[in-house]
């Protein structure tokens, strides 16, 4: 075959490389069509989503991630393997937001396209080190570098302003004892890591040759080796006794009138656990609106119920109200309430949801309210997390309320544990999406937040899913489903003690990060080593 100047084929095929979609340099033979490719990309992204609720297959999640990876390693190309990644990422959160569709309309295909972008430089990543006949050595550097990289994207994608912490693959793994155990020691970051990496590690072994396979395989005993270790030695708090909290449900309500028909269902269903041995009733998310706030009545209804419960309160308010600053506009607030009224320990949220609390740069993008349920004024932002104390008991129970998808922020729950909860209380309403994935998947992160920092988590809503969960991720009781209008009682155990992850915070992705660039530090050293000597031709 005669060759052109620099070593290529008249064909035009670099010397034992590939063409996308090509059969050799040991790459499977895929299709090279752009746009059966392109399909093909944005499905296999969104299969990871059926791990999460409402299908719950989490026992999927640990190979979901294959087929795309196989993609992305016959992409032949760095420019295709960047192509794949990026249309993966968007079909990955479409698939796993697919239940804003009726809020967004089409914008979210537009979001989704923007956020997809963070996965073209982990498609280089994946393509660069899956590619051709990996070494040993690769291969072990594949199984932390693949994972590490995954890793980042979730941290960038957590900033509130791009929709938070919301579908990070760890997550998918909320009912695994095991998994659980991992997330009290590095966190749902830790839990994430180690998803990808058997999904990495399972692609070696399907394609590499012998010597990586056997690192492939014997990593993944590694892995196994590794949960069993923390599942015996990982550090628990130690439960020292129970309180009884109380989760009203009132279902849903609305038409003319549904703000004091709320309050009044509240209440009604208040009064039916007044028999019972309870330290707090907790209320959902906007359980008070604006109307309803505003009239002096409504507060003395509420010392009433407390004071008929033996209990206090932790109501939720929706309403144009002034904070302790002097602020004065639309807050939602956690309001606690004892017999005497309002006690003045008030959260007021504090990461709000991007266009459905505010719209960021309105000035420019205000123009959503009109094809979508955008909101049509911005809520303002509480300047502190707030660690409450019930005035009345023995125990003297502390408390550190969350408001709505503040739960999915691993940070905002470990701080308030360090600030002295016993019990993390997420005050949420899924109403807007009733019959989506979304109620079961938010409950879902209670499990988490619980395991990572052992302390219990009650999570109430006001059209469910309302759920507890114990100290180490377990579920307490039975939850209260979207169908539901009703008050449970649950026994909430109390812990002292700390986990690792309450300990020493996001260490997993500081290790992440550090790979990277002992990653990027090894390339940059083969790249001098490979330069020619001045004057070589």
């Amino acid at each position: 075959m005669r060759m052109r100047g620099g070593g290529v084929p008249e064909g035009g095929q670099p010397p034992g490389g590939s063409r996308p979609g090509g059969g050799s340099s040991g790459r499977p033979s895929l299709p090279a069509s752009g746009w059966v490719r392109g399909a093909l990309a944005l499905l296999a992204g969104a299969l990871p989503a059926l791990a999460f609720p409402e299908p719950s297959l989490w026992w999927f999640g640990w190979f979901a991630l294959v087929p795309w990876l196989l993609l992305i390693r016959s992409a032949g190309t760095a420019r295709r393997a960047a192509l794949d990644g990026w249309i993966g990422g968007t079909g990955f959160v479409i698939a796993v937001h697919h239940w804003l569709m009726p809020s967004l309309h089409i914008f979210i295909v537009l979001l989704a396209a923007l956020l997809g972008l963070l996965w073209a430089p982990w498609g280089v990543l994946a393509g660069r080190l899956l590619g051709g006949a990996p070494s040993a050595l690769r291969a072990a550097a594949t199984v932390v570098a693949v994972p590490s990289g995954w890793l980042v994207i979730e941290l960038v994608r957590s900033w509130e302003g791009l929709g938070g912490p919301w579908g990070l693959l760890g997550a998918s793994q909320w009912e695994v004892a095991p998994a659980l155990r991992v997330a009290s020691v590095g966190g749902v970051w830790l839990v994430s890591l180690l998803v990808v990496a058997v999904n990495t590690a399972l692609v070696l072994l399907v394609t590499a040759r012998a010597a990586a396979r056997t690192t492939g395989g014997v990593l993944l005993v590694g892995c196994a080796l590794a949960v069993t270790a923390v599942w015996a030695w990982a550090p628990q708090p130690v439960t020292t006794t129970t309180a009884g909290i109380a989760v009203v449900q009132p279902g849903v309500i609305a038409g003319p009138g549904s703000v004091g028909r709320r309050l009044a269902r509240g209440e009604e269903l208040t009064r039916t656990v007044a028999d019972q041995d309870v330290d707090l009733v907790v209320w959902g998310e906007s359980s008070i609106g604006a109307g309803a706030w505003r009239d002096p009545e409504t507060a003395r209804r509420l010392a009433a119920l407390s004071r008929e419960t033996g209990a206090d309160l932790l109501v939720n308010v929706d309403a144009r109200q002034t904070d302790g600053s002097g602020r004065s506009g639309i807050f939602k607030s956690a309001v606690l309430v004892g017999p005497d009224g309002p006690t003045g320990d008030r959260y007021d949220k504090m990461r709000l949801v991007p266009f459905g609390e505010y719209v960021p740069a309105r000035s420019l993008l205000g123009w959503v309210t009109s094809v979508g349920k955008a909101a049509g004024e911005d809520r303002l932002r509480g300047d502190r997390q707030v660690v409450m104390t019930l005035p009345d008991g023995d125990q003297r129970l502390r408390i550190g309320p969350l408001v709505c998808f503040e739960s999915a922020f691993p940070d905002m729950s470990r701080r308030l544990v360090r600030d002295g909860a016993q019990v993390l209380v997420a005050q949420s309403a899924t109403s807007t999406f009733q019959e989506s994935w979304a109620p079961a998947q938010h409950a879902s992160l209670g499990a988490l937040r619980a395991a990572e920092n052992g302390r219990p988590v009650v999570h109430a809503t006001l059209t469910g899913i309302s759920a507890v969960y114990g100290p180490r991720g377990e579920r307490i009781g039975e939850p209260l489903g979207t169908e539901v209008s009703a008050a449970a009682v649950y026994d909430v155990p109390l812990t002292r003690g700390t986990t690792l992850y309450g300990r020493f915070g996001d260490w997993a992705v500081y290790g992440a990060l550090a790979a990277l660039a002992a990653l990027c530090a090894a390339e940059g050293v083969r790249a001098l080593r490979r330069r020619p000597a001045p004057g070589t031709p």
